[in-house]
């Protein structure tokens, strides 16, 4: 079946080969209730009532999308509009996910959340959303990610989170899933894991997609009201790639519209250097199929099959899998994965910066590199819309030591 037909994964939370729940057995049995909540709530319009209550009233959507004049003008090549998920509360689009699964946890009766997060925000996200809901809320981050998010550490803390730093491994992303997945298997009965992106086993996936497609359905009715068309090209950072699928997932259905991905290209093309899953293409090296965290999905390893390290200057888009419906996507060739290194990012924020009075996350700077790097390329009548993920209050410290 084809990208364009298959929306959503299939019985088994299968994107093609892609997907599917590989978790040891004590997570069968809470993964499954999971899967019926989230079914019983999605046909329940009183529970998309309160959603979109809280998205509107406490997270601030819709989000604009706003014409980047400047930008398009300097650049000289396509018409570009922002979708500003940096204006929501919290600072960034993992509100929208947060909100839904917290309303999830509630309805399953459980009053603990626990969390991972890499650049913070997921886990501000969902402290914040705790603190609304009235839940206790554990977030494991890596002691990496911890010294360079160091204002989302203090935001979780304030907000009444225990933050618990991972000294394992690469002390980042990767290593503080794992420790967030072993207190959920001891906690289980009590405790929900609320996810952050688009990664994990089925129904993970789909559930995080789900709470963030609003992106792409307010920007695609935002963008028929402003040029009376379907944009040309959409553009997103891709980190699990939750962001990039909510922007995306609106317009699958649409073949004139083509799909860009951006990774973290990092200093180089070498495994260890970098966290491109999919830009093979481009040289980046260690991308195969292979199982990470409870799905299959393309995994940056070594030769032998260990998980490799990986690096960014981003942190939340330093990870070394990627969410099985990308996977399939890059795969079906329905969108394209590419990948931006630290300094193009870190310039590309100071360009945004100066040309439109917008400061982004490192994150979704790497999606603006891109598009910077492809514009002398493209038409003057052509539409852009690049997904503006978050705002960069939380990288000053690295913007300081770059610019």
């Amino acid at each position: 079946m084809s990208a364009i037909a298959q929306m959503v994964p299939d019985a088994r939370g299968r994107y093609g080969r892609f997907g599917g729940r590989y978790v040891p057995e004590t997570l069968v049995a809470p993964l499954e209730d999971l899967e019926r909540a989230y079914a019983a709530a999605r046909a329940d319009s009183s529970f998309q009532a309160e959603l979109d209550s809280l998205l509107h009233h406490f997270a601030g959507r819709p989000t604009p999308l706003q014409f980047a004049e400047r930008l398009t003008a300097h650049l000289g090549g396509p018409r570009i509009y922002i979708k500003r998920e940096d204006l929501l509360h919290t600072g960034a689009h993992k509100i929208n996910n947060a909100l839904g699964q917290g309303l999830l946890v509630t309805r399953m009766g459980k009053k603990r959340i626990i969390a991972e997060t890499g650049a913070g925000q997921h886990g501000v996200a969902t402290a914040t959303v705790a603190a609304k809901l009235g839940l206790t809320c554990t977030v494991y981050m890596g002691t990496e990610d911890m010294e360079r998010q160091r204002l989302n550490v203090f935001r979780m803390r304030l907000l009444g989170a225990e933050v618990v730093g991972v000294d394992s491994g690469s002390r980042t992303l990767k290593d503080a899933i794992n420790e967030a997945m072993r207190d959920w298997v001891t906690n289980v009965e009590s405790s929900h894991y609320l996810l952050g992106s688009v990664l994990g086993a089925h129904p993970y996936p789909q559930i995080v997609r789900d709470f963030q497609k609003v992106i792409g359905e307010e920007a695609r009715k935002q963008i028929m009201r402003a040029e009376g068309r379907l944009p040309d090209r959409l553009i997103a950072c891709v980190g699990g790639g939750s962001n990039a699928i909510g922007l995306f997932h609106a317009f699958l259905p649409d073949a004139s519209v083509k799909m860009i991905g951006v990774e973290a290209g990092g200093r180089g093309t070498t495994l260890g250097e970098h966290a491109a899953r999919l830009a093979a293409s481009s040289g980046f090296t260690g991308a195969q199929p292979g199982v990470l965290q409870g799905t299959y999905t393309y995994v940056l390893q070594t030769s032998d099959g260990q998980i490799a390290t990986t690096h960014s200057v981003s942190a939340g888009l330093d990870y070394p899998g990627v969410g099985p419906e990308h996977a399939w996507l890059a795969d079906e060739g329905r969108a394209e994965y590419c990948a931006v290194s630290d300094s193009e990012a870190v310039e590309a924020a100071r360009t945004l910066a100066r040309l439109e009075g917008i400061i982004p996350a490192l994150e979704s700077a790497h999606a603006l590199a891109e598009l910077i790097r492809r514009a002398s390329r493209m038409k003057k009548d052509e539409l852009v819309i690049l997904n503006l993920s978050g705002r960069g209050d939380k990288d000053m410290d690295i913007f300081s030591r770059y610019v």
